[in-house]
Protein backbone atom coordinates (compact mmCIF):
# COMPACT_ATOMS: atom_id res chain seq x y z
CA UNK A 1 0.00 0.00 0.00
CA UNK A 2 2.81 2.56 1.07
CA UNK A 3 6.51 2.26 1.01
CA UNK A 4 8.69 5.01 2.47
CA UNK A 5 11.73 5.19 0.20
CA UNK A 6 14.05 7.40 1.85
CA UNK A 7 13.80 10.50 5.15
CA UNK A 8 15.96 13.34 4.52
CA UNK A 9 18.53 13.99 6.84
CA UNK A 10 17.92 17.60 6.15
CA UNK A 11 14.33 18.33 6.91
CA UNK A 12 11.02 15.77 7.57
CA UNK A 13 10.44 15.63 3.80
CA UNK A 14 10.05 11.97 2.75
CA UNK A 15 10.17 10.03 -0.76
CA UNK A 16 7.31 6.99 -0.67
CA UNK A 17 5.54 4.93 -3.33
CA UNK A 18 1.73 4.64 -2.72
CA UNK A 19 0.47 1.63 -4.31
CA UNK A 20 -3.19 1.12 -5.47
CA UNK A 21 -5.20 -0.61 -7.54
CA UNK A 22 -5.20 1.73 -10.87
CA UNK A 23 -0.80 2.01 -10.25
CA UNK A 24 1.74 3.54 -8.30
CA UNK A 25 2.33 6.77 -7.50
CA UNK A 26 5.24 8.29 -6.02
CA UNK A 27 5.30 10.68 -3.56
CA UNK A 28 5.08 13.77 -2.95
CA UNK A 29 2.74 14.33 -5.31
CA UNK A 30 -0.14 16.81 -6.30
CA UNK A 31 -3.41 16.06 -7.55
CA UNK A 32 -5.43 18.27 -10.08
CA UNK A 33 -8.66 18.84 -9.28
CA UNK A 34 -11.64 16.91 -11.17
CA UNK A 35 -14.48 18.10 -9.14
CA UNK A 36 -17.17 16.44 -11.13
CA UNK A 37 -14.58 13.81 -13.41
CA UNK A 38 -13.02 16.25 -15.36
CA UNK A 39 -10.50 19.16 -14.55
CA UNK A 40 -11.80 21.83 -16.62
CA UNK A 41 -11.19 22.41 -19.83
CA UNK A 42 -8.71 19.22 -20.27
CA UNK A 43 -9.09 16.06 -21.33
CA UNK A 44 -7.66 12.68 -19.87
CA UNK A 45 -5.30 12.72 -22.77
CA UNK A 46 -4.76 16.27 -21.82
CA UNK A 47 -3.73 15.15 -18.03
CA UNK A 48 -1.44 12.05 -19.39
CA UNK A 49 1.06 14.41 -21.60
CA UNK A 50 1.51 17.15 -18.60
CA UNK A 51 2.50 14.18 -16.54
CA UNK A 52 -0.31 13.56 -14.02
CA UNK A 53 -0.16 10.37 -12.16
CA UNK A 54 -3.39 10.75 -9.93
CA UNK A 55 -6.27 13.37 -9.81
CA UNK A 56 -9.11 14.14 -7.22
CA UNK A 57 -13.09 13.94 -8.05
CA UNK A 58 -15.91 14.76 -5.51
CA UNK A 59 -18.02 12.38 -3.98
CA UNK A 60 -21.03 14.90 -3.17
CA UNK A 61 -20.97 16.54 -6.58
CA UNK A 62 -20.76 13.39 -8.27
CA UNK A 63 -23.57 11.64 -6.32
CA UNK A 64 -25.65 14.26 -7.93
CA UNK A 65 -25.01 14.47 -10.97
CA UNK A 66 -25.04 12.41 -13.10
CA UNK A 67 -25.37 9.43 -9.74
CA UNK A 68 -22.80 7.18 -8.82
CA UNK A 69 -25.58 4.40 -10.15
CA UNK A 70 -24.68 5.70 -13.33
CA UNK A 71 -21.27 5.89 -13.02
CA UNK A 72 -20.92 2.59 -11.91
CA UNK A 73 -22.92 1.51 -14.90
CA UNK A 74 -20.79 2.52 -17.11
CA UNK A 75 -17.66 0.64 -15.61
CA UNK A 76 -16.41 2.82 -12.88
CA UNK A 77 -15.36 6.76 -12.38
CA UNK A 78 -11.79 5.51 -14.53
CA UNK A 79 -13.77 4.44 -17.48
CA UNK A 80 -16.33 6.92 -17.49
CA UNK A 81 -14.00 9.90 -17.65
CA UNK A 82 -11.31 7.59 -20.00
CA UNK A 83 -8.72 7.75 -17.03
CA UNK A 84 -6.89 4.94 -16.31
CA UNK A 85 -4.22 6.06 -13.23
CA UNK A 86 -5.32 6.46 -9.85
CA UNK A 87 -8.60 8.52 -8.61
CA UNK A 88 -9.28 10.02 -4.64
CA UNK A 89 -12.24 10.46 -4.39
CA UNK A 90 -13.28 13.39 -1.25
CA UNK A 91 -15.98 12.51 0.33
CA UNK A 92 -18.20 15.77 0.60
CA UNK A 93 -16.91 17.06 3.86
CA UNK A 94 -15.18 20.10 2.89
CA UNK A 95 -18.80 20.72 1.41
CA UNK A 96 -19.84 20.38 4.98
CA UNK A 97 -18.02 23.69 5.65
CA UNK A 98 -18.17 25.22 1.77
CA UNK A 99 -21.89 24.78 1.38
CA UNK A 100 -22.96 25.35 5.50
CA UNK A 101 -25.62 27.88 4.80
CA UNK A 102 -27.35 24.60 2.62
CA UNK A 103 -26.55 21.69 5.32
CA UNK A 104 -27.90 20.06 8.41
CA UNK A 105 -25.63 18.11 10.41
CA UNK A 106 -26.42 15.49 12.63
CA UNK A 107 -24.96 12.59 14.30
CA UNK A 108 -26.49 10.10 11.68
CA UNK A 109 -25.03 12.23 9.22
CA UNK A 110 -25.16 15.24 6.89
CA UNK A 111 -28.21 16.66 4.98
CA UNK A 112 -27.90 19.44 1.91
CA UNK A 113 -30.36 21.39 0.09
CA UNK A 114 -29.20 20.39 -3.49
CA UNK A 115 -27.69 23.82 -5.06
CA UNK A 116 -28.77 22.40 -8.34
CA UNK A 117 -32.91 21.96 -7.75
CA UNK A 118 -33.34 22.65 -3.96
CA UNK A 119 -33.68 18.59 -3.36
CA UNK A 120 -33.11 17.17 -0.14
CA UNK A 121 -29.88 15.19 -0.29
CA UNK A 122 -28.81 13.00 2.60
CA UNK A 123 -25.00 11.53 2.66
CA UNK A 124 -24.20 9.41 6.44
CA UNK A 125 -20.99 8.04 6.74
CA UNK A 126 -21.97 4.60 5.41
CA UNK A 127 -23.61 6.34 2.17
CA UNK A 128 -20.20 8.50 1.29
CA UNK A 129 -18.46 4.99 1.21
CA UNK A 130 -20.95 3.43 -0.43
CA UNK A 131 -21.13 5.82 -3.44
CA UNK A 132 -17.11 5.57 -3.44
CA UNK A 133 -17.58 1.84 -3.80
CA UNK A 134 -19.49 3.03 -6.63
CA UNK A 135 -17.35 5.54 -8.31
CA UNK A 136 -14.55 2.09 -7.94
CA UNK A 137 -12.45 5.31 -5.97
CA UNK A 138 -8.80 3.75 -5.86
CA UNK A 139 -8.79 6.27 -2.48
CA UNK A 140 -11.70 6.66 -0.38
CA UNK A 141 -12.08 9.72 2.34
CA UNK A 142 -14.15 9.51 5.06
CA UNK A 143 -17.42 11.63 5.79
CA UNK A 144 -15.74 14.29 8.40
CA UNK A 145 -17.23 17.57 9.92
CA UNK A 146 -14.92 20.34 8.29
CA UNK A 147 -15.42 23.39 10.51
CA UNK A 148 -14.14 27.19 9.00
CA UNK A 149 -12.19 29.49 10.85
CA UNK A 150 -12.55 31.43 13.27
CA UNK A 151 -14.59 28.50 15.15
CA UNK A 152 -15.41 28.77 18.93
CA UNK A 153 -13.42 25.72 20.62
CA UNK A 154 -17.10 24.41 21.65
CA UNK A 155 -18.29 24.17 18.10
CA UNK A 156 -14.58 22.47 16.88
CA UNK A 157 -15.13 19.80 19.76
CA UNK A 158 -18.32 19.01 17.96
CA UNK A 159 -16.98 18.42 15.19
CA UNK A 160 -14.09 16.25 16.32
CA UNK A 161 -16.59 14.54 18.24
CA UNK A 162 -18.61 13.37 15.40
CA UNK A 163 -15.29 12.86 12.83
CA UNK A 164 -14.07 10.58 14.90
CA UNK A 165 -17.66 8.58 15.13
CA UNK A 166 -18.38 8.50 11.68
CA UNK A 167 -14.66 7.22 11.00
CA UNK A 168 -15.40 4.37 13.30
CA UNK A 169 -19.04 3.81 11.33
CA UNK A 170 -17.27 3.96 8.14
CA UNK A 171 -14.53 1.24 9.21
CA UNK A 172 -17.21 -0.72 10.32
CA UNK A 173 -19.37 -0.61 7.09
CA UNK A 174 -16.31 -0.84 4.80
CA UNK A 175 -15.67 -4.43 6.19
CA UNK A 176 -19.45 -4.96 5.86
CA UNK A 177 -20.10 -4.02 1.63
CA UNK A 178 -16.34 -5.41 1.40
CA UNK A 179 -14.72 -2.05 0.07
CA UNK A 180 -11.24 -3.32 -0.77
CA UNK A 181 -9.67 0.15 -1.94
CA UNK A 182 -7.39 2.49 0.09
CA UNK A 183 -9.82 4.45 2.87
CA UNK A 184 -7.52 7.35 4.16
CA UNK A 185 -9.11 9.19 7.62
CA UNK A 186 -8.95 12.52 8.15
CA UNK A 187 -7.84 14.53 11.30
CA UNK A 188 -9.88 17.68 12.74
CA UNK A 189 -9.50 20.05 15.22
CA UNK A 190 -9.19 23.47 14.10
CA UNK A 191 -6.08 25.99 15.44
CA UNK A 192 -6.90 23.63 18.75
CA UNK A 193 -3.62 21.01 19.45
CA UNK A 194 -5.77 19.15 22.64
CA UNK A 195 -8.51 18.48 19.99
CA UNK A 196 -6.14 17.86 16.97
CA UNK A 197 -4.40 15.54 19.41
CA UNK A 198 -7.75 13.39 20.21
CA UNK A 199 -8.75 13.49 16.70
CA UNK A 200 -5.31 11.76 16.19
CA UNK A 201 -5.57 9.90 18.82
CA UNK A 202 -9.44 8.28 17.58
CA UNK A 203 -8.48 7.93 14.10
CA UNK A 204 -4.88 6.39 14.54
CA UNK A 205 -6.58 3.35 16.94
CA UNK A 206 -8.62 2.81 13.49
CA UNK A 207 -5.79 2.01 11.33
CA UNK A 208 -6.93 3.86 8.37
CA UNK A 209 -4.37 3.10 5.15
CA UNK A 210 -3.40 6.58 5.18
CA UNK A 211 -4.06 10.26 7.35
CA UNK A 212 -5.43 13.73 5.98
CA UNK A 213 -4.44 16.66 7.84
CA UNK A 214 -8.10 18.46 7.58
CA UNK A 215 -9.66 21.50 8.44
CA UNK A 216 -6.47 24.06 7.70
CA UNK A 217 -6.46 26.34 4.62
CA UNK A 218 -9.96 27.49 5.84
CA UNK A 219 -9.39 31.17 6.78
CA UNK A 220 -6.59 30.79 9.64
CA UNK A 221 -3.64 32.59 9.32
CA UNK A 222 -0.33 30.38 7.16
CA UNK A 223 1.59 30.43 10.36
CA UNK A 224 -1.70 28.68 12.40
CA UNK A 225 -1.52 26.09 9.54
CA UNK A 226 1.90 25.57 9.68
CA UNK A 227 2.41 25.51 13.44
CA UNK A 228 -0.87 22.90 13.64
CA UNK A 229 0.90 20.75 11.25
CA UNK A 230 4.27 20.29 13.14
CA UNK A 231 2.21 19.78 16.08
CA UNK A 232 0.61 16.81 14.66
CA UNK A 233 3.22 15.21 12.22
CA UNK A 234 5.22 13.65 14.92
CA UNK A 235 1.90 11.43 15.93
CA UNK A 236 1.36 10.31 12.12
CA UNK A 237 2.55 6.89 11.63
CA UNK A 238 5.70 6.84 9.31
CA UNK A 239 4.47 3.60 7.30
CA UNK A 240 1.48 5.47 6.12
CA UNK A 241 1.06 8.37 3.34
CA UNK A 242 0.50 11.74 5.06
CA UNK A 243 -2.14 14.33 3.17
CA UNK A 244 -2.44 18.07 3.79
CA UNK A 245 -6.14 18.80 2.17
CA UNK A 246 -6.51 21.81 0.11
CA UNK A 247 -2.98 23.34 0.11
CA UNK A 248 -1.78 25.36 -1.70
CA UNK A 249 0.59 28.04 -3.66
CA UNK A 250 4.12 26.61 -4.95
CA UNK A 251 5.61 27.75 -1.55
CA UNK A 252 3.41 26.50 1.18
CA UNK A 253 3.74 22.56 -0.27
CA UNK A 254 7.09 23.10 -0.26
CA UNK A 255 7.27 23.94 3.57
CA UNK A 256 4.75 21.51 3.74
CA UNK A 257 6.80 18.72 1.92
CA UNK A 258 9.93 20.16 4.35
CA UNK A 259 7.39 19.04 7.29
CA UNK A 260 7.05 15.59 6.03
CA UNK A 261 3.80 15.88 4.35
CA UNK A 262 3.15 13.37 0.99
CA UNK A 263 0.18 14.50 -0.36
CA UNK A 264 -1.55 17.56 -1.98
CA UNK A 265 -4.85 18.94 -3.99
CA UNK A 266 -5.77 22.38 -4.78
CA UNK A 267 -7.93 24.40 -6.99
CA UNK A 268 -5.10 27.04 -7.53
CA UNK A 269 -3.30 26.17 -10.33
CA UNK A 270 -6.34 25.50 -12.53
CA UNK A 271 -8.72 28.98 -10.74
CA UNK A 272 -5.66 30.94 -11.19
CA UNK A 273 -5.49 29.78 -15.14
CA UNK A 274 -9.11 30.62 -15.75
CA UNK A 275 -8.88 34.32 -14.03
CA UNK A 276 -5.61 35.41 -16.11
CA UNK A 277 -2.88 34.33 -13.95
CA UNK A 278 -0.34 32.27 -15.08
CA UNK A 279 2.70 30.67 -13.13
CA UNK A 280 6.00 31.22 -14.98
CA UNK A 281 9.47 30.57 -14.20
CA UNK A 282 12.32 32.71 -13.62
CA UNK A 283 15.04 30.62 -14.45
CA UNK A 284 15.42 27.29 -15.49
CA UNK A 285 14.55 25.23 -12.51
CA UNK A 286 11.44 26.64 -10.29
CA UNK A 287 13.46 25.02 -7.60
CA UNK A 288 17.15 25.86 -7.22
CA UNK A 289 17.97 24.16 -4.00
CA UNK A 290 17.08 26.87 -1.75
CA UNK A 291 14.11 28.74 -2.82
CA UNK A 292 11.55 28.77 -5.65
CA UNK A 293 12.14 31.15 -8.78
CA UNK A 294 8.91 31.62 -10.08
CA UNK A 295 6.59 34.25 -10.75
CA UNK A 296 2.84 35.24 -11.62
CA UNK A 297 1.86 37.23 -14.32
CA UNK A 298 -1.36 38.56 -15.07
CA UNK A 299 -2.47 37.88 -19.25
CA UNK A 300 -4.80 40.50 -19.38
CA UNK A 301 -2.37 42.96 -19.04
CA UNK A 302 -1.76 45.39 -22.19
CA UNK A 303 1.96 45.17 -22.15
CA UNK A 304 1.36 41.33 -23.49
CA UNK A 305 -0.58 42.35 -26.20
CA UNK A 306 2.31 42.35 -29.07
CA UNK A 307 4.91 40.15 -27.26
CA UNK A 308 5.88 37.45 -29.05
CA UNK A 309 7.89 35.66 -26.94
CA UNK A 310 6.86 32.54 -25.49
CA UNK A 311 4.49 32.21 -22.20
CA UNK A 312 7.25 30.58 -20.08
CA UNK A 313 10.86 29.68 -22.31
CA UNK A 314 11.57 26.76 -20.16
CA UNK A 315 8.43 24.97 -20.20
CA UNK A 316 7.90 21.71 -22.40
CA UNK A 317 3.92 22.10 -22.25
CA UNK A 318 1.52 22.41 -25.61
CA UNK A 319 1.49 26.23 -25.20
CA UNK A 320 4.76 26.98 -24.19
CA UNK A 321 5.92 25.46 -27.31
CA UNK A 322 3.76 26.45 -29.81
CA UNK A 323 1.61 30.23 -28.68
CA UNK A 324 2.87 33.24 -28.25
CA UNK A 325 2.33 35.71 -25.00
CA UNK A 326 0.36 37.88 -27.44
CA UNK A 327 -1.59 34.81 -28.41
CA UNK A 328 -2.56 34.53 -24.92
CA UNK A 329 -3.60 37.66 -24.11
CA UNK A 330 -6.32 38.18 -27.29
CA UNK A 331 -8.02 34.73 -26.56
CA UNK A 332 -8.14 36.02 -22.68
CA UNK A 333 -9.58 39.20 -23.40
CA UNK A 334 -11.81 37.51 -26.21
CA UNK A 335 -13.04 35.23 -23.80
CA UNK A 336 -12.45 31.96 -25.88
CA UNK A 337 -12.55 29.13 -24.77
CA UNK A 338 -9.53 27.93 -25.71
CA UNK A 339 -7.98 30.36 -23.41
CA UNK A 340 -8.93 27.95 -20.76
CA UNK A 341 -7.69 24.87 -22.38
CA UNK A 342 -4.53 26.35 -23.30
CA UNK A 343 -3.91 28.57 -19.61
CA UNK A 344 -4.70 25.25 -17.53
CA UNK A 345 -2.15 22.76 -19.26
CA UNK A 346 0.58 25.32 -18.33
CA UNK A 347 -0.60 25.96 -14.72
CA UNK A 348 -1.14 22.22 -14.20
CA UNK A 349 2.33 21.35 -16.05
CA UNK A 350 4.06 23.76 -13.88
CA UNK A 351 2.78 22.67 -10.22
CA UNK A 352 3.94 18.83 -11.79
CA UNK A 353 7.18 19.79 -12.94
CA UNK A 354 7.58 22.06 -9.37
CA UNK A 355 6.86 18.90 -7.73
CA UNK A 356 9.21 16.69 -10.03
CA UNK A 357 12.21 18.63 -8.78
CA UNK A 358 11.38 18.57 -5.46
CA UNK A 359 11.42 14.49 -5.35
CA UNK A 360 14.89 14.81 -7.22
CA UNK A 361 15.96 17.55 -4.65
CA UNK A 362 15.20 14.78 -1.83
CA UNK A 363 16.95 11.84 -3.96
CA UNK A 364 19.98 13.90 -4.21
CA UNK A 365 19.84 14.95 -0.30
CA UNK A 366 19.64 18.58 -1.26
CA UNK A 367 16.68 19.06 0.88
Amino acid sequence: MFKLLKKSKKSRARLGLLMTKHGVVQTPFFMPIATRGAVKGLTSVDLENIGAKIILANTYHLFQRPGDLVIKKMGGLHSFMNWSKPILTDSGGYQIFSLSKLRKISLAGVEFNSEIDGSRIFISPEKALEIQKNLNSDIAMVLDFCVGYPAKKEEVKKAVEITSLWAQRTKKHAAKIKFNNLIFGIVQGGVFKDLREKSLNDLLSLDFDGYAIGGLAVGEPEEKMFEIIDFGEPFLPENKPRYLMGVGYPEQIFKAILKGIDMFDCVIPTRHARHGELFVRKSKHIFDGQKLNYQIIEIGKGKYKENKKSLDQYCQCETCQNYSLAYLHHLYKSNELLYYRLATIHNLKFYLDFIKEVQEAIKKGKI
